[in-house]
């Protein structure tokens, strides 16, 4: 195995990791409303995402194991290999492995809240485990061929900010917010690769997004929809489940969106009487915070 313990840095998700502070992004960032009562009104919903920016600080010796698994999930990912319990154990060391189930835990729920994949055991008689994306992007969450980190928290981003623009967000919206991310137009990312190509060709061929001219508009102006593969693979809730988690808090936090996504979860289960049962993700969704407290769980 070429996994190297020395360089964290490279690939864990924790915030220690990816910079400091998290970017914090208000409601009408997106929605591009503003509060009633003005910039510090303790109602007002949030978003915040992590910031890439390696570091190696960590906090304790604890929070050090959780960083160094994090980046044997993510190694494993990368290189297509399995994730063996067994070598998990090795990675947190035998003096900490009463402590492997918390660990893991915490270690998977940052790689989802970024990449939105979930880690999900594959073989219970070998005890392997996989990165799973959260949609069916080519190459697992990959969208090409080869090795490479998963591109679906991006999608999951952007669909998350077309549902809170009321289902159509211009370009400008989009790139508005990603920069917040500090994820730019014509700029290569480390995980992303070059941002642009992904989200206006790769993802609208994949028929994730939709990418269309604005009406009448002149010189022309574009907008992004939910492409139907989106539509099909994912929802309304599971969207707003996402940046939820991200956000440390609940899916009604998002008042402005909850209803809408209940009416769609409605017609769902009307439309597909018969739900199917899939694997448990070991990252299960545990929300803390309230509706006045957007707080990162980082």
């Amino acid at each position: 195995d070429n996994f190297k313990k020395g360089s964290i840095e490279s690939t864990s998700t924790s915030q220690e990791a990816w910079g400091a502070p998290s970017t914090t992004i208000t409601s009408s960032d997106i929605s591009g409303t503003k509060s009633a009562e003005g910039e510090n009104n303790q109602g007002e919903e949030h978003l915040c995402f992590p910031e890439f920016s390696p570091s190696t600080e960590s906090t304790d010796i604890l929070t050090m194991k959780v960083s160094l698994l994090e980046q044997f999930l993510l190694y494993k990912y990368k290189m297509k290999q399995p994730i063996m319990k067994e070598d998990m154990l090795k990675i947190i060391g035998q003096n900490y492995k009463d402590q492997y189930p918390e660990i893991l835990k915490k270690a998977s729920e940052r790689i989802e809240v970024v990449f939105a994949v979930d880690l999900k055991e594959v073989d219970s008689t070998r005890q392997s485990y996989d990165l799973i994306s959260k949609v069916k992007l080519p190459n697992n969450g990959r969208v090409r061929a080869g090795r490479g980190l998963p591109k679906t928290g991006l999608l999951m981003t952007v669909l998350g900010v077309i549902f809170m623009k009321g289902n159509c967000a211009t370009e400008e919206d989009i790139w508005k917010f990603l920069g917040m991310m500090r994820v730019f137009a014509g700029r290569k990312h480390f995980i992303y690769g070059e941002p642009k190509k992904l989200i206006t060709k790769d993802l609208v061929r994949l028929k994730y997004l939709e990418y269309r001219q604005v009406f009448n508009s002149d010189p022309p102006r574009y907008e992004f929809l939910w492409g139907p593969k989106a539509q099909a693979e994912t929802s309304k809730m599971k969207v707003l489940e996402f940046l939820a988690k991200v956000n440390d808090t609940v899916p009604n936090a998002f008042s402005s969106r909850y209803e809408e996504a209940l009416r769609d979860e409605e017609a769902r289960a009307q439309a597909r009487p018969t739900a199917r049962l899939g694997a448990t993700p070991i990252a299960s969704v545990h929300y803390r915070g309230t509706f006045s407290n957007f707080s990162h769980p980082y």
